[in-house]
């Protein structure tokens, strides 16, 4: 005899109509592009706007390290070399993908975007339009310090607790 207590906790797939409405007053983060892609290509825009973030954030550093006088010739040849080899790889897959490379940005609402207009920043000076690359580049020269602890669920469960403890840095200010 089955046991009533047990069909309780099946678990069933969720249907598509299970996502079909959002009740949110501000507008989702939304990748630039155009939407008919954006479908097929949403998560590969979203990795290669990440790696971008994280290729000016290089650049970024780079170009404060250099001004500061802390690389050689060598180490700024190399460090150019590497970014542009980097560039030409996003570009690259963004052919492959059918993405367009001035697409990978996230809008952020109010708060602006994830990355700045090309050519609108450029390491400590200040900009009219500031992006979260800008606070991130900031952040890193300065140094900060994060604490605390995240816990992710799903469906009104607590299924992962995070402990964590960030130091956030520009590798300079640790010598």
């Amino acid at each position: 005899m089955p046991d009533p207590e047990a069909d309780a906790w099946q678990i069933s797939p969720a249907q598509a109509t299970d996502f079909t409405e959002v009740s949110s007053s501000s507008p989702p983060l939304t990748l630039a592009g155009s939407p008919s892609k954006g479908k097929q290509s949403g998560l590969a825009s979203l990795v290669l706007t990440v790696v971008e973030l994280i290729r000016q954030l290089m650049e970024a550093q780079i170009v404060r390290r250099m001004e500061a006088g802390q690389l050689s010739d060598g180490e700024i040849e190399r460090a150019g070399q590497s970014l542009q080899s980097l560039q030409t790889q996003i570009i690259s897959i963004c052919e492959v993908l059918e993405i367009d490379p001035a697409d990978l940005n996230i809008h952020l609402g109010e708060m602006g975007s994830l990355l700045p207009k090309p050519g609108s920043y450029y390491p400590g000076q200040a900009s009219r339009d500031a992006s979260i690359l800008e606070l991130l580049d900031r952040l890193i020269t300065t140094g900060i310090v994060v604490d605390g602890e995240i816990d992710l669920g799903l469906a009104q469960l607590d299924l992962i607790h995070a402990r964590l403890k960030l130091v956030l840095t520009s590798q300079s200010r640790l010598i």
